[in-house]
């Protein structure tokens, strides 16, 4: 099955949708957004995803009158033409949006400039610290390449990573320079498509946010342990993962609450960490000559702060019982 969760702009899950495990992203999105409109009564929608999403057929859909639609789309650098030649060879100057981090939890460098060619409009964004890291990587990558092929060992060549830095001299392999080159022209660069009545800094952040619901997938997954799901009727199956939705919904609040609590220090608590306190936490009742009391361990960790934002008193930790 494919699971979809729909955030608002603070990252918060407001629905889910299903589908059957072979529908293809692109046949997807016009029902949903449809369903969208009619539900929330949202009058205009800008649609934010990765390329291999959408189609040009789908494209279309989206933009036809009734539905008042835009797009924000990342697009593919090597593959199109257009844009490896004309938009990244486009010598226009660059907008800072974030400069060089001073603290390690500063946004990370961002610099954006518009390019528009015929009636597309693109925007080319940059992070400096990707890249030194995106430099590095390949220094490695060439450089385990060139040790592998002193010694003849073709069996390399089915590694990607390898492979698109090599050309064939008749029955050997050599590495292509001029190919080690052209990659660093991508070094740290990403390249949005769209048509939204953005400036090409909020455009690109609005994409940067894409990482919220990747977040919030595997949370469903890894976290709330969604899978496997033992059902075999359709009922059954949505039932389990809305179940695993409505505690995605609890998780991200009590988080957000423990967040912003006074004292609280802007940071998210482990989840693991916290269910590990929790299942700590145990009440004993005790009878002795007749009178029943129950004694309370001390909470450890989180787990008061998370009781606290929840609204939730622990009370005494010896309480007698009438």
């Amino acid at each position: 099955m494919v699971v979809g969760a729909v955030l608002d702009q603070e990252g918060r899950p407001i629905c889910c949708e299903l589908w059957p495990g072979n529908t293809s992203d692109a046949k997807t999105l016009i029902p949903i957004v449809d369903r969208l409109q009619a539900r929330f009564h949202i009058q205009r929608i800008c649609i934010v995803a990765d390329r291999g999403m959408i189609s040009k057929q789908t494209i279309q859909e989206l933009q036809k009158a009734h539905r008042s639609t835009r797009f924000t789309l990342g697009a593919r650098l090597r593959a199109v033409k257009e844009i490896r030649e004309q938009v990244l060879g486009n010598a226009g100057p660059y907008q800072e949006v974030y400069g060089p981090r001073a603290h390690s939890k500063d946004p990370s460098p961002l610099k954006v400039k518009e390019v528009r060619i015929a009636d597309r409009r693109y925007i080319v964004c940059g992070n400096e610290e990707q890249v030194r890291k995106d430099r590095a990587d390949r220094e490695a990558i060439v450089g385990a390449l060139r040790d592998r092929l002193k010694r003849g060992d073709k069996s390399l060549i089915g590694n990607k990573g390898y492979r698109k830095f090599l050309k064939t001299m008749g029955q050997r392999f050599e590495i292509d320079e001029e190919k080690v080159c052209r990659e660093a022209r991508f070094d740290g660069l990403w390249v949005l498509q769209s048509d939204a009545e953005l400036t090409a800094a909020d455009t690109a952040l609005k994409y940067k946010e894409l990482w919220m619901v990747e977040s919030m997938v595997r949370s469903l997954k890894s976290v709330l342990e969604t899978r496997p799901v033992y059902h075999h009727c359709d009922e059954t199956i949505c039932g389990h993962v809305f179940c695993s939705f409505l505690a995605l919904v609890l998780l991200k609040e009590l988080r957000e609450r423990m967040k912003s609590r006074p004292g609280g220090r802007g940071e998210l608590v482990e989840w693991e960490y916290l269910k590990r306190d929790l299942d700590a936490l145990e009440e004993t009742t005790v009878n002795n000559a007749g009178q029943m009391f129950v004694i309370r361990n001390r909470p450890r960790g989180e787990v008061a702060k998370a009781l606290q934002a929840a609204g939730v008193s622990l009370g005494p930790t010896v309480r007698f019982c009438e």
